[in-house]
């Protein structure tokens, strides 16, 4: 499929501790008064945990075309992500409150892309579908999501700037099929997380133009990142810092382990109501 794009394997793992101690000459290193090479980045080694060694070399899928929640997946050890976007169109009404309207829209993207993959008989059925939503909620409760236009980017930066702490909701949602044919046919949890952001009121409206400029916000609920130069904006964030970036790592982890879970749940069910049949 055109649309699956992965996040490449480490090529390299990182240096054992006892290497990373030794001196530099030790490790082939330019001795004192030489010209230094530059560092070669190390990327660290995935985590080592049962449900995500579970998972490799298995379809897991994002519900999204977000390379932020992409980058994020691959942090924790999932890092070949294929990438499926939900294509249905997130028009929930914005009278719902913020934590039903991102929950609402997750699971939407959620649902969409595993009735579309289920049945994939070039690629097989996914193992696990993790989408989400990320809106931001002014002082006033009003949603805001991506801008629409520069002007609207400037008046809503304005407006989080002029308006004291704001909040950011993501909604996570993991799908998982079922091997039992327990009725739906699925494992389908879902997590919201809160986060407290305040602006520095200090900032200036040429600064907030020259941000609107560079268009990093563009793309993002409330007009910026706050993983990149959209962090000069703000002052403090009360909550998970990768909430604001769009995906809670640790509630994400949780809800893969629930899922995953389920079958085994199932399989110690059907075994109990067998022994109670004997």
């Amino acid at each position: 499929m055109s649309d699956i794009r992965y996040a490449p394997t480490p090529t390299e793992p990182p240096p054992s501790y006892e290497v990373a101690a030794q001196p530099a000459a030790s490790k082939g290193l330019p001795a004192a008064g030489t010209s230094p090479r530059p560092p070669v980045p190390r990327i660290p080694l995935p985590l080592d945990i049962p449900v995500l060694s579970s998972l490799r070399g298995k379809r897991v899928i994002l519900a999204s075309a977000s390379p932020r929640r992409k980058q994020l997946l691959a942090q924790i050890g999932l890092p070949r992500v294929e990438i499926i976007p939900s294509t249905v169109p997130e028009n929930f009404p914005k009278s719902l409150s913020p934590f039903e309207y991102v929950v609402q829209t997750a699971s939407q993207k959620a649902m969409t892309v595993y009735k579309q993959e289920i049945n994939n008989t070039a690629l097989g059925e996914p193992a696990l579908i993790i989408a989400a939503d990320t809106v931001v909620v002014s002082h006033k409760g009003e949603i805001l999501e991506k801008p629409r236009s520069e002007k609207e980017h400037i008046a809503m930066l304005m407006g989080l700037r002029d308006g004291g702490e704001h909040k950011v909701y993501t909604a996570v949602t993991v799908m998982a099929p079922l091997e039992s044919a327990r009725d739906p046919g699925y494992a389908i949890e879902n997590s919201v997380e809160e986060t407290s952001v305040k602006f520095d009121r200090s900032v200036t409206d040429d600064l907030l133009l020259a941000y609107v400029k560079t268009r990093e916000g563009a793309d993002k609920a409330g007009g910026y990142g706050i993983q990149g130069v959209g962090s000069i904006l703000v002052e403090r964030i009360s909550g998970t810092f990768d909430n604001v970036v769009g995906l809670p790592l640790r509630a994400t982890l949780t809800l893969i382990e629930k899922v995953m879970a389920h079958d085994d749940e199932l399989e110690d069910e059907f075994t109990e109501a067998d022994e109670g049949e004997e």
